[in-house]
């Protein structure tokens, strides 16, 4: 048997078109040699499975041959295409159809990309591991479109980790239509972090950089505290503009906890990518 598709007969229809269906979707390919439509059909849907692979299975019924098959399913005309799931046919068509028409059926029926993302993010969620589950949630948010519902599932992630201002965004971005209980949630648990992050330590290091604006030690602190409390992007935007205006501030110790914040943000991290970049523009 091929990994992408299949000829069905008599003998192997119920492993084909019924229990294969309950593994992954098997797109059924009523058709004849006689058929024109279907001959210009079968690349289309040969193409769709290639792509597929692993998600799709394209079975093929020779109509000629297997006239009992083809009456089982009903088919009075060729060609004739059938998506099977879960052994029920969910849906199909009749007729030569251009490659966009048979992709945007296929498309409300197959897994998408970010379904596994979002599978691995909940997996290392519900193993504690939030801060590697950020990087595959947030990349099936983008994937998704930003999709609410994996938004959500971002949002507590980050909130998870103490990246605050960044889950603050997320959750900023959802409609007003999907701000339900969950959303209310997430926000009243955001909400005390920011709180709780507000340290009294770092209040008083901002009035005292208020009043001495250009104190780089105080400004250090101030890195120092924000990165312990998680607030990490106010953290590296202070100790970039230390290195900046001083490469070796320290003895080179501004440089060096802003590289032990982007290793433990983690490869794969916008925030981390970010200041890579600039760090990278700056020394060389």
């Amino acid at each position: 048997m091929s990994e992408l598709s299949i000829e069905v007969t008599r003998e192997n229809a119920q492993q084909v078109l019924i229990d294969a269906s309950f593994r992954q979707p098997v797109l059924v390919d009523f058709w004849a040699d006689w058929c024109a439509p279907c001959k210009a059909l079968l690349p289309i849907l040969e193409k769709l499975a290639r792509e597929n692979q692993g998600n799709l299975l394209l079975a093929k019924v020779n109509c000629d041959e297997q006239q009992m098959i083809a009456g089982q399913f009903g088919v009075r005309s060729l060609p004739t295409v059938i998506l099977m799931k879960d052994g029920q046919p969910v849906d199909g068509f009749v007729g030569a159809q251009p490659e966009s028409a048979v992709r945007a059926m296929l498309e409300k029926h197959l897994p998408k990309p970010w379904d596994a993302l979002l599978a691995e993010a909940l997996q290392l969620l519900d193993g504690g591991d939030a801060a590697a589950a950020a990087v595959p949630a947030r990349a099936a948010w983008e994937q998704s479109g930003k999709r609410p519902d994996i938004a959500k599932v971002y949002a507590e992630i980050l909130i998870q980790t103490a990246r605050l201002e960044e889950a603050q965004a997320v959750l900023a971005a959802i409609p007003m239509v999907e701000h339900d209980a969950d959303y209310e949630r997430l926000l009243a648990e955001l909400e005390l972090k920011q709180q709780a992050s507000d340290t009294p330590e770092i209040q008083a290091l901002l009035a005292a950089l208020g009043k001495d604006p250009d104190n780089k030690d105080l400004s250090f602190q101030l890195a120092v505290q924000f990165s312990q409390a998680g607030r990490q992007r106010e953290a590296l935007e202070l100790l970039f503009a230390l290195i900046r205006a001083d490469r070796e501030f320290r003895g080179g110790e501004a440089r060096k906890i802003l590289l032990d914040i982007i290793r433990a943000l983690g490869k794969g991290d916008p925030l981390a990518a970010e200041f890579q970049r600039k760090l990278f523009s700056l020394m060389y």
